[in-house]
């Protein structure tokens, strides 16, 4: 009988939950810490197999099968129903409604994947990080009001959203990311003002917002008038007396405010294609091992905020 390693999570309040029940690399997101302490707001199924961002090689495929082939490079999907336009839900997501890529071997369906270009140079673990942080800002920057040359993005945080949204943005590879400003927010609590500062008070025409409750007043301060602000997580919560009013703040700027649900299949085969024509670097701060203890570490890692770019884990 074969057998395999497989992660799961009979109980959503801590990573030390985390079981060994006996891929190549697995990218983390601060919604994975969200299933695994219990704290995620959509659909988790019990004894959830938690992550979704998954590359690997290829070791089978059916009889039907005809597009792929043993050996091949390939990532999967964030979302294994939605192929294009809107994800209708949360219900068909990985480590969420269905079981996760925390393990060494999955079985999924071939419209969920897409190949890898043999030309590209990008190790797993650079390519796990495309499936949601990659996804979710070019979906957010050329999705439903694309970016336009001379206009302003401002990313919150290092994470990977905004390292990959940035690079994406300014097509930019070398040895920086390219950001032209940065603003440290631990020290400068009211960055909304430095922002409008360094913009001469015009603002920042796109803004991926991903803070949530927390810091979404700050950010319509901080858009300009008819700006975009996608919200693309909840990393900042607040209490909800001091939860601000979101529809007046956007209605005084004119702003477009949308929240971006990762995206479809066919967007990550779009940043895909576009990172491996460009020879785009996709940063990985830190890979860990696929024993149990690295695993926990990886997370823990994760929630320190100490990583620019993404933090990964390798399946040997």
């Amino acid at each position: 009988m074969t057998t395999q390693r497989v992660f799961r999570l009979p109980q959503r309040t801590s990573i030390l939950d985390l079981q060994v029940n006996e891929e190549r690399g697995i990218a983390l997101n601060f919604r994975d810490f969200a299933v695994t302490t219990g704290k995620y707001p959509f659909p988790v199924k019990d004894n959830v197999v938690p992550r979704s961002d998954l590359s690997g090689e290829v070791v089978r495929v059916g009889n039907q099968v005809d597009d792929f082939a043993e050996g091949d490079r390939v990532i999967a999907s964030f979302d294994l129903k939605t192929l294009y336009s809107a994800m209708p839900g949360w219900h068909h997501s990985l480590g969420g409604c269905y079981d996760g890529v925390l393990r060494e071997y999955i079985a999924l369906p071939s419209s969920a994947l897409v190949k890898v270009s043999p030309t590209s140079g990008l190790s797993f673990a650079q390519l796990s990080a495309l499936v949601c942080t990659s996804t979710t800002a070019w979906n957010a920057l050329y999705g439903n009001n694309p970016l336009e040359p001379g206009q302003t993005v401002l990313f919150l945080g290092t994470g990977g959203v905004s390292i990959n949204g940035l690079i994406l943005a300014k097509v930019a590879v070398l040895k920086t990311y390219g950001a032209d400003y940065t603003i440290n927010y631990k020290s400068n609590a009211n960055w909304s003002q430095e922002v409008l500062k360094i913009t001469n008070g015009h603002g920042a025409d796109f803004i991926l917002e991903n803070g949530g409750a927390g810091t979404i007043a700050q950010s319509i301060v901080t858009v300009a008038y008819g700006g975009n602000i996608t919200v693309i997580g909840f990393l900042a919560p607040c209490p909800q007396e001091k939860m601000p009013d979101v529809a007046a703040l956007a209605l005084s700027k004119g702003a477009i405010v949308c929240g971006i649900m990762v995206g479809s299949k066919q967007q990550l085969e779009d940043v895909t294609r576009f990172v491996t024509f460009e020879n785009l670097n996709v940063p990985v701060e830190k890979v860990f091992g696929f024993e149990r203890e690295d695993v926990v570490s990886a997370f823990e890692y994760l929630v320190s905020g100490q990583h620019i770019g993404k933090v990964c884990i390798v399946v040997n």
